[in-house]
C-alpha cells in the first residue's frame, strides 16, 4: 500500500476571480494545499470563489492579511502592476500568473516577488487536467525559489524555471498556436454558417490536425492548397472570398506563409 505524502501547510492568498484564479485555487486546493483568503474588487465574486475553496472573501486591500506564505495575483495583465502598488508585503512571497508581463512589476507589493504562469488556455466552465499543464516559474529570492518549487510541483508533473523574457516568447508562441487558431475556428464557422452547415463537421479534422502536430510536428504535418503550390484551388478560393474584405487578405497572407516555410 503507497504510502501517503503529507503536505506542508502554507497559508495562500489569491487575488483575483476570474477564468485562472478559478482553475488554479481549485487546482491547489485539491492537491491539498490551503488558500486562507480570496481577493475580488467585487464583494460577490470573492464570495463566489472563495465557497467551493473553504476561503475567507475580502474585498477590501486593507484586509487582505500579512502573513500569508504565499500572494497569487491571478489578475488581468493591466491590473497587475496597479495592484502591486496597493500591496505592501514586505519580504513575502508575491506572484502574478501572466506570460506577458515582466516580474519587475511586483516591487512595489514585496521584496519576494516571482511568477506562476500555467502554460494553457483556462476557462472557468471546463476542467483540465493541471498534472499535465506545463507551469513556468521565476523567482528573484532563494527562499521563493524553493516555495514556488513545492507549491508547483504539488499541482504540475512538469514545472520549468522561466526568465521572464523566456516566458515572453512562450506567451507569443501560444497566442499563434491558441488564440490565432481559434480565431480561424470563428471564420471558418462563419463561412460555414453562409450554407447553415453545422460547424460539428470540421471537428474531426480540428483534432486531427491537432494530433498531427503533435506527434509528427507541425511542418510535416502541414497540408493544403498553398503547400502544394496549388495554384489553380486557391484561385478558386480568392473568388469565394471576394465580398470578404477581412478573410480575403488573411487568407492570402497565410498562404503566402505556408509557401515560404
Amino acid at each position: 500500500m503507497q504510502k501517503k505524502t503529507s503536505v506542508p501547510y502554507y497559508r495562500i492568498v489569491l487575488l483575483g476571480s476570474g477564468n485562472v484564479a478559478l482553475q488554479l485555487g481549485q487546482a491547489l486546493r485539491q492537491n491539498g494545499l490551503h488558500i486562507a483568503q480570496v481577493y475580488s474588487r467585487n464583494k460577490d465574486h470573492a464570495a463566489a470563489l472563495a465557497a467551493p475553496l473553504k476561503a475567507t472573501p475580502v474585498s477590501s486591500i486593507s484586509k487582505i492579511e500579512k502573513n500569508a506564505d504565499l500572494y497569487i495575483l491571478a489578475v488581468k495583465d493591466d491590473a497587475i502592476a496597479v495592484l502591486a502598488k496597493k500591496l505592501h508585503l514586505k519580504d513575502k512571497l508575491v506572484v502574478h500568473t501572466s506570460g506577458s508581463v515582466g516580474m519587475e512589476v511586483l516591487k512595489p507589493a514585496s521584496s519576494s516577488t516571482g511568477v506562476l504562469y500555467p502554460l494553457q488556455t483556462l476557462s472557468k466552465s471546463r476542467k483540465v487536467n493541471w498534472r499535465k499543464i506545463p507551469l513556468c516559474i521565476e523567482s528573484n529570492s532563494k527562499s521563493g525559489k524553493v516555495l514556488l518549487k513545492k507549491i508547483a510541483s504539488r499541482v504540475s508533473d512538469e514545472t520549468l524555471w522561466i526568465t521572464s523574457e523566456e516566458r515572453k516568447l512562450l506567451h507569443l508562441s501560444a497566442v499563434f498556436a491558441n488564440n490565432f487558431t481559434n480565431h480561424l475556428y470563428v471564420i471558418a464557422e462563419t463561412l460555414l454558417k453562409k450554407k447553415k452547415f453545422p460547424f460539428r463537421l470540421l471537428h474531426p479534422l480540428i483534432l486531427e490536425t491537432a494530433l498531427k502536430a503533435t506527434e509528427l510536428g507541425p511542418v510535416a504535418a502541414q497540408t493544403g492548397p498553398a503547400i502544394r503550390h496549388d495554384e489553380k484551388t486557391i484561385k478558386k478560393h480568392l473568388k469565394m472570398l471576394a465580398s470578404e474584405k477581412e478573410y480575403r487578405p488573411l487568407y492570402l497572407s497565410l498562404s503566402k506563409s505556408i509557401r515560404k516555410k
